[in-house]
C-alpha cells in the first residue's frame, strides 16, 4: 500500500487501474477491462489526485467518458513508486479477498434483477451488487451500487448473510455481503455494469449467475421463518 501523510494512496486496485488507464488510453475501456463501471472507475482516479493534489489522468478531449486519457508524469510515478515497492516487500505481500455487496430488491411476489454486461456469466442475470471501495462501509456500499446499476434508490431493510465460499466468483476469492432493501425512488433501468433491470417473477426465475440462486433460496426461508 502507498501512502502520503499517512493517506491511502495506491493499492492492488487502483494500480490495476492506473496501468489499465495507460494501455488503453481511455478511463472506460479500463473500467470496462476492471468489471466496473466509468463513474467507479472516475471516482478512484479523483480520489487519488486529492490525496497528491496534482492531476494523476490527463483527459486528451472533450467530455465525453471515451474521450482520450493518458497517466500524467505524477501518474507514472506513482504507478513506478508502487510497483518498485511491492518488489522491496515481496516476502511481505498478503493475497486478501475482495469485499463485494449484493442488494436484494423484493415488489410483491417479484424480485429485481440485472442482466450482466460484462464477463464473467455476461449475458446471465444476477443480483444488483458489485465491488465496495476503499474506506466505503458495505452498506453504503450496496445502496450505491443498486442505484449504479438499476437506477433505483433503495434504504437497508435487513442483512440476509454473508457469502464467502473461496470458488464462487471465477475472478478469484470474494466476499459478499447481502442485503435486502425497500425502494425510496426511481425506476428499474440498466445502468453501468448491467445491461437490463427487470423484475421476475420469484416462481418462474431465470439460470443465475454466481451463487445468487443460493442466495435467494436463504432470503426465501427468512421471508418463511417470518411467517411462520
Amino acid at each position: 500500500m502507498l501512502k502520503k501523510d499517512g493517506k491511502f494512496v495506491l493499492g492492488e486496485g487502483r494500480e490495476e487501474l492506473l496501468e489499465w488507464i495507460d494501455k488503453k488510453g481511455t478511463i472506460s475501456e479500463a473500467a470496462e477491462e476492471m468489471n466496473m463501471s466509468y463513474r467507479h472507475a472516475w471516482g478512484k482516479v479523483k480520489k487519488i489526485e486529492e490525496v497528491v493534489g496534482k492531476e494523476v489522468v490527463k483527459s486528451q478531449r472533450g467530455g465525453d467518458k471515451n474521450r482520450g486519457s493518458t497517466l500524467t508524469p505524477t501518474g507514472k510515478k506513482l504507478l513506478s513508486d508502487y510497483q518498485e515497492l511491492k518488489k522491496e516487500h515481496k516476502g511481505d505481500v498478503y493475497r486478501n479477498p475482495s469485499p463485494t455487496v449484493d442488494g436484494i430488491v423484493k415488489q410483491n411476489d417479484k424480485l429485481l434483477l440485472i442482466k450482466r454486461k460484462n464477463s464473467p456469466f455476461k449475458g446471465d442475470y444476477a443480483l444488483p451488487g458489485g465491488f465496495v471501495e476503499y474506506n466505503e462501509p458495505v452498506e453504503k456500499a450496496v445502496i450505491r451500487e443498486v442505484e449504479e446499476e438499476t437506477g433505483l434508490k433503495t434504504k437497508i431493510k435487513r442483512l440476509i448473510g454473508v457469502y464467502s465460499a473461496p470458488d464462487r466468483d471465477p475472478r478469484g476469492h470474494m466476499i459478499s455481503t447481502v442485503f435486502s432493501l425497500d425502494i425510496t425512488g426511481g425506476s428499474p433501468e440498466g445502468g453501468s455494469d448491467a445491461e437490463k433491470a427487470r423484475y421476475f417473477d420469484i416462481e418462474h426465475l431465470p439460470e443465475l449467475a454466481f451463487d445468487h440462486e443460493d442466495i435467494i433460496d436463504d432470503f426465501l426461508e427468512l421471508l418463511d421463518e417470518d411467517w411462520r
